[in-house]
């Protein structure tokens, strides 16, 4: 998951911001079969968000663009749960992203 702060763009490509642009990110992880809630695996401002988001767009991960949610879990430390406040926009960003890839929460199958 990542926020542009002062920029809108697409979801779909890297990010294309250009000087004075801040760019933070925030990269989340969850195991159905061990997490009770997602945790926070990555988040990085400027170059180290560039570099997070890179890595994701090479990887197939999706990225979403909300900087209000990304604001509040830039908080968390890696390694923590995301707090309760962030439940439901993170449920909804977890279903968009189980939808796009062909699967259902809870079977880890194509659904």
């Amino acid at each position: 998951m990542s926020g542009r702060w002062h920029e809108d763009r697409e979801d779909d490509g890297p990010p294309s911001g250009g000087p004075g642009t801040r760019t933070h990110a925030v990269a989340l992880s969850y195991d159905e079969t061990k997490d009770e809630v997602p945790r926070v695996v990555a988040s990085g401002q400027g170059a180290l968000a560039e570099k997070i988001m890179d890595l994701a767009f090479a990887n197939g991960i999706k990225v979403r663009q909300d900087a209000d949610l990304v604001k509040l879990l830039s908080l968390v430390e890696v390694g923590e749960e995301i707090p309760v406040e962030a439940l439901i926009a993170v449920a909804e960003i977890l279903s968009y992203v189980y939808r796009a890839n062909g699967r259902r929460i809870g079977d880890g199958a194509p659904g």
